[in-house]
């Protein structure tokens, strides 16, 4: 209200003249005093209002603050702690290492139940000197269940986890064609082993938001996350394996939106987000189209790692669009004694923040279904020649 504008009244035409000159006056006055009042109130409002919006802009909000989908009861955490932000500053540059596919069948079963602590030894010599080693294990931990209706089914005794935290690695994915082999009880106990066993897991879970749920950590100020998902799943098993609100089961990457969505928030508090993927095609050297085309939707959510494994081939790695890709990791813990089944290998990637610094590629061949390292220079030239029928290039921009 304007208080040049008031309307003055006409004087009454009543007796008493002076008394009605009086409340006139006073009249007047507080009108004007109550529109002053309006104008100020509102000018500080606006005031506040602009102050409050440039906090709110210049700070994370709760929600922001807090991202980390997975619970201290969640059954993929096992007992270890979520990583929470940090406002420290990387300190020195994180090396992570990353194999390909595991199980524990045949004489690898044969001597995990002989309790030979020293049968991954070759790969404590590929990952011991990496800060994080993350791999796939293509296998249930159970000794209960029935078999699916498949060709092939694995299952593990819970002394494999102790074998892998012996062998040098911290984080292993159970979205994989295998992971529930043994149905949801053998993933219960997937599950269970793993928790017991203090051994981080992910890409699966009791519900779809388990399943999906990163691991994170964080290593002198660099943070990380690892997602893991299958885009591997037999058409007649799909429906009863995908986990979904109500039920058990894997993280399907056939779900692109959840896995992309799932991506994208993790990027919120981490300065590294990994995709660890099961795809692509057995005994095929080189990436599907579905590969590829998932591997841009991932980097273009903020993924800067996308590597994965289920050719049970060695496939190309390199980089696109600033990210470090790498189709098929091929086979590190497998009962394969001979062939091109054989060839292995560790990618190591070095960051910094959420910078990528550079990466390395180790070859290795299964000795005793083990990757041991080996240092023919052929392997390191016949690793670089499968990029030839990729989407990526050799160097970091």
């Amino acid at each position: 209200m304007d208080p040049e504008r008031i309307v003055k009244p006409a004087p009454p035409r009543r007796l008493f003249p002076l008394l009605s000159w009086v409340l006139i006056g006073f009249y007047q006055r507080a009108t004007t005093a109550i529109a002053l009042l309006f104008v100020a109130g509102t000018v500080l409002i606006a005031i506040s209002n602009d102050r409050q919006s440039s906090t709110i802009d210049e700070q994370p909000s709760d929600e922001q603050a807090t991202i980390n989908p997975m619970g201290v009861d969640s059954p993929t955490a096992g007992s270890l702690p979520a990583a929470t932000p940090t406002d420290e500053r990387p300190t020195r540059p994180v090396t992570i290492a990353f194999g390909g596919d595991i199980h524990f069948e045949g004489f690898l079963a044969e001597r995990l139940a002989d309790d030979q602590p020293t049968m991954l030894d070759p790969i404590a010599d590929l990952m011991a000197d990496a800060d994080l080693a993350i791999a796939n294990l293509e296998t249930a931990v159970t000794d209960r269940g029935q078999p699916s209706d498949k060709a092939f089914n694995f299952r593990a005794d819970p002394k494999a986890f102790e074998a892998l935290r012996r062998a040098g690695i911290d984080v292993v994915s159970v979205a994989n064609n295998h992971g529930m082999d043994y149905g949801p009880v053998g993933l219960q106990d997937t599950l269970t082993a793993a928790a017991d066993a203090d051994f981080p897991l992910v890409g699966g879970g009791g519900d779809a938001d388990a399943a999906y749920t990163p691991w994170t950590t964080a290593i002198d100020g660099t943070t990380i996350a690892v997602i893991g998902a299958t885009q591997v799943l037999d058409s007649n098993l799909q429906a009863q394996w995908t986990a979904t609100e109500g039920q058990p089961g894997l993280a399907s990457a056939k779900d692109v939106d959840r896995l992309v969505a799932t991506v994208a928030g993790a990027t919120v508090d981490h300065d590294i987000v990994i995709a660890f993927l099961h795809w692509g095609v057995e005994g095929e050297t080189c990436p599907t189209a579905d590969q590829t085309s998932l591997a841009d939707e991932l980097i273009a959510a903020g993924a800067k790692i996308v590597v994965g494994a289920h050719a049970h081939r060695v496939q190309g790695g390199g980089v696109k669009d600033g990210a470090v890709v790498h189709y098929g990791l091929g086979n590190f813990v497998f009962y394969r004694l001979d062939g091109t089944g054989t060839e292995s290998g560790v990618l190591t990637i070095t960051v910094i923040g959420d910078q990528i610094l550079g990466y390395e590629w180790t070859p290795a061949r299964l000795v005793s279904g083990v990757a041991t390292k080996t240092d023919d220079p052929g392997e390191a030239d016949a690793w670089e020649d499968r990029r030839f029928c990729t989407d990526l290039t050799a160097t970091i921009p």
